[in-house]
């Protein structure tokens, strides 16, 4: 009866701990925050001083004195600094509840599916940490579908590719569990990385992190047409030294982003190809649904239609499909607990 009364009274959260980007939905009111999964820390011998998070943080990368770091916690999926991730969790909860929460939350947070049982307790510990009452986890995949609007508890084969920011997750869901997965390490930061070297090799020019993002958003396409778009970049030329602009178009992004687009189709084909027959017979019906921020990337969903000869459908959320899925997961905890994962 009291847990009752304290699960009514808290205000519970859905945390979708993104390499890239942080988001977070408050039970009752829909998503609420939504900033880079950035910490600017100033680095003295004894200890790390957090002194910005989210989109401030952001905007400190690459322009830092020495001292002062701007660090993003999660890589490729998982917790790299445990310390500076828990300081951000606690950073984001806090602003939420403007530092007067008086009952701590029960929280649920998603992961990516290829996470080890030591990864996931990681990020249960640094939930708890940051002052959470009760945590729960569920895989990114799942959470997906969830926000997606998929069946997911009936007897029919759901398939989802969320690609974020560390990681592309590829599941066949059916019966409230996951039939096949897969979680390959190249998502939106690897395209990024890619545009990044590209640029390095053929032009001499040095780019940040920043700009490679900004470049696949804008001109990023992997079936571009004539005439193709271009944009200015500014970056600093390797030969001379100094600062230079040059004009890149977008069938340059498709080649130099062509080997972590084919590692994503590859992983697709191989979920595919290990499919039980009468749960491929359901996706030749229902075809495929991608979510996630690489989901916007121009044509992809064409592309991937055109390797599979399946339909591909867009959710209609992409960005939040994950956040929207763990915070249902949370509205209907008796109902979905299930489809949540044991630590």
């Amino acid at each position: 009866m009291l847990s009752r009364f304290l699960n009514w009274l808290s205000k519970d959260l859905a945390i979708d701990l993104g390499t890239a980007n942080t988001l977070i939905y408050l039970k009752g009111k829909g998503i609420i925050l939504a900033e880079p999964s950035v910490v600017a820390v100033k680095e003295d011998r004894k200890y790390k001083k957090v002194l910005a998070v989210g989109e401030e943080a952001k905007r400190m990368i690459g322009k830092t004195p020495g001292n002062i770091k701007a660090i993003r916690p999660l890589r490729e999926g998982v917790i790299a600094d445990f310390e500076v991730t828990e300081a951000m969790i606690k950073y984001f909860i806090q602003k939420i509840y403007n530092r007067g929460y008086f009952l701590k939350p029960r929280v649920i947070i998603s992961v990516p599916s290829g996470t080890t049982q030591v990864e996931r307790r990681a990020v249960k510990e640094s939930a708890e940490g940051a002052g959470a009452r009760e945590v729960y986890l569920i895989e990114e995949p799942m959470a997906a579908a969830i926000g997606a609007g998929l069946p997911i508890t009936e007897p029919v084969a759901n398939m989802i590719v969320d690609i974020g920011g560390g990681t592309t997750e590829i599941a066949i869901i059916s019966l409230g569990g996951i039939v096949i997965s897969y979680s390959v390490k190249v998502a939106g930061d690897k395209i990024d990385e890619a545009i990044s070297q590209y640029i390095k090799r053929k032009y001499n020019l040095l780019i940040g992190e920043a700009t490679a993002e900004h470049i696949k958003i804008k001109i990023g396409n992997v079936l571009p047409e004539e005439p193709y778009e271009t944009m200015e970049i500014k970056g600093r030329d390797l030969v001379t030294g100094v600062p230079k602009t040059i004009t890149i178009s977008s069938k340059e992004i498709q080649e130099a982003i062509k080997e972590p687009v084919d590692l994503i189709l590859q992983a697709i084909r191989d979920v595919l190809e290990e499919t039980p027959p009468e749960l491929s017979a359901d996706i030749v019906d229902r075809g495929i649904v991608i979510s996630g921020g690489g989901a916007l990337l121009k044509n992809l969903d064409k592309l991937i239609a055109q390797e599979t000869g399946l339909e591909v459908k867009i959710a209609d959320n992409p960005l939040f499909s994950v956040a929207i899925g763990a915070g249902k997961a949370l509205d209907e905890i008796d109902t979905l607990k299930e489809v949540m994962i044991e630590v």
